[in-house]
């Protein structure tokens, strides 16, 4: 028995919800014959759809009816199906602050329903508009025998941008939905949402992840000018990842996922390195401005306990230019040492940090000092026992010493070097989008995985024109499965972190047999002599995931 849902509004909002529902006894073939559904508009008391036709035997079809989309999946034929509705009801802008109120009272409905909140999107136009994708699932994908989902607890989710938004949804879809239960909290990061909200959903999201310790999050735009125009920006907000981290603290460490037939860049690099960003301050925290003309710039910091302030002068500037002051904590680094030295331990690698004390001794060189200090007093004495060691060194030295390495160490960078040296490193192993991202906060207790890429506009682009996209989506895949192994390692949950490993192992292993997408492909021939036989494109390669991650669990023994 498959159950659909839909919403119904009458007039504005002040009316109040309904859900209707209808049965369908058959499955998705007869859906056609009993989609009549109902909407509104903010102008009409009652709108009733006309009713549209589904074509059997098309697992990816969006039916339009009305101001409802419903996108009905049949994977392979199975008798079991998934059903979307996507209701959208518009809320006059003079009652937008009573928004929170009436989406908790849509919730409420939800649950009584007994179905899921996946998302809720917010557009502001000229009306403010808010969409909410709930969905009833009827279980695992037949043929599996996970027959009861794993229960997998609560997890904040961050919704993303263009093309790796589109991947997102799919991910959940094919490979995350049909074998857990997740307590899902969401929040939409996408461009139009947290200019409508100033940003304060980024603020939310990142408290969320305070409180459930675990966020998974896809990627997100960081608007420049460009963005301002395209997306009619009230200003041009900061980078969502750099909030999140400033409240959260921690190190971002970022790993390369290898993969045999992958030719890496570096070829020596036969070891992972890890990356460990300072995920706190410094450019990402920083205050810049354009200096207009002639002056001097002063620096001055003022003690709370009444003492003298320091004042410095920067420069005195004859014309026009730019300035930028920035700051780090002792705290921040403090705990920035701590959890990249017991990186080193967990994976028994060396650990060296990097920074220009040459050049800024005070700054840099305090990231030095406390690094030795909390060594020499904390971890020695396992390091040693080990056989590992800790080092500093001048960050143009270190990265000639990485490349001349094979691998097999913890790199701690200061923020902006983590932030370029990731994505260098990522490159040598042959891809961006083959590398892990988890914020590990100093709690211990605290994760935020995250693609390590962009949202991949171009391709978005091609999607948006009907053209065909072959867009990785490993690093989005591992976002969710880092989350989930830390879930099931705060929860003990044997079950999750099965399942986990196997949706890693699938990924490589299916790589490994010669399914890829496109920059893999290009990785192992060459840009010129890749052919369109030689890789899948982003939906290909998902269904082949998904068809391999099903015959992968269906062969593991239940425990």
């Amino acid at each position: 028995m498959v159950s659909w849902y839909a919403l119904r509004t009458y007039g504005c909002h002040r009316n109040g919800w309904r859900w209707c529902r209808g049965r369908c006894s058959a499955g998705p073939a007869d859906l056609s014959s009993r989609a009549s559904w109902c909407g509104s508009t903010a102008s009409s008391s009652r709108l009733c759809a006309q009713q549209r036709q589904w074509t059997p035997g098309q697992p990816r079809t969006q039916v339009r009816i009305g101001m409802f989309r419903a996108r009905i999946l049949d994977p392979a034929g199975a008798p079991r199906s998934v059903i979307r509705a996507a209701p959208l009801w518009q809320l006059s802008s003079d009652h937008i602050p009573q928004r929170k109120a009436h989406i908790s009272a849509l919730h409420r409905v939800i649950k009584r329903a007994k179905i899921r909140v996946v998302s809720v999107k917010q557009v502001l136009g000229d009306e403010m508009n808010l969409c909410v994708t709930a969905a009833l699932e009827t279980g695992a994908p037949t043929g599996s025998k996970m027959s009861q989902k794993i229960k997998a607890g609560s997890v904040v989710e961050m919704q993303g941008d263009e093309m790796t938004r589109v991947i997102w949804e799919l991910i959940k879809e094919k490979l995350i939905f049909p074998y857990l239960e997740l307590d899902l909290h969401c929040y939409d990061l996408g461009m139009e949402n947290r200019d409508a909200t100033d940003d304060k959903v980024t603020v939310e999201a990142a408290e969320a992840v305070r409180r459930y310790n675990v966020g998974i999050k896809c990627a997100t735009i960081t608007p420049d000018e460009k963005r301002v125009e395209e997306f009619k920006l009230k200003k041009m907000w900061r980078s969502p990842n750099g909030t999140i981290r400033n409240i959260l603290g921690g190190t971002v460490f970022r790993e390369a996922i290898i993969c045999k037939n992958i030719p890496r860049l570096v070829p020596g690099w036969i070891k992972p390195i890890i990356i460990g960003r300072h995920a706190h301050g410094d450019q990402y925290k920083a205050t810049d401005f354009v200096v207009p003309g002639p002056g001097t710039l002063e620096m001055i910091y003022t003690p709370k306990n009444g003492g003298e302030p320091l004042k410095f002068v920067v420069h005195d500037f004859e014309g026009a230019g730019v300035a930028l002051g920035m700051y780090n904590t002792d705290k921040s680094i403090r705990d920035f040492a701590h959890s990249s030295f017991q990186m080193g331990l967990t994976k028994g690698w060396p650990m060296y940090l990097s920074t220009k004390n040459t050049i800024l001794k005070k700054y840099d060189g305090r990231f030095k000092d406390i690094f030795q200090e909390i060594y020499e007093k904390d971890y020695k004495a396992q390091y040693e026992a080990k056989g590992i060691w800790y080092e500093h060194r001048l960050i143009d030295d270190m990265v000639a010493q990485a490349m001349k390495s094979e691998g097999g160490f913890i790199w701690a960078c200061k923020n902006y070097d983590g932030d370029v040296q990731s994505d260098s490193v990522a490159q040598g192993y042959g891809s961006l989008g083959m590398m892990t991202s988890v914020l590990v906060c100093p709690d211990g207790r605290t994760v935020e995985a995250e693609a390590a890429h962009g949202t991949v506009t171009r391709h978005y682009r091609m999607h948006q024109q009907g053209k065909e996209t072959s867009t990785n989506p490993i690093a989005s895949i591992f976002a969710w499965t880092r989350g989930l192994l830390h879930r099931a390692e705060l929860d003990k949950n044997a079950e999750l972190r099965v399942f986990a490993e196997a949706l890693e192992a699938v990924c490589v292993e299916t790589i490994e047999a010669g399914f890829m997408t496109k920059d893999l492909a290009i990785c192992i021939k060459g840009m010129s002599n890749v052919a369109r036989s030689d890789y899948l494109n982003t939906f290909e390669f998902l269904d082949k995931l998904a068809e391999n991650l099903k015959i992968k669990l269906s062969s593991q023994p239940k425990l």
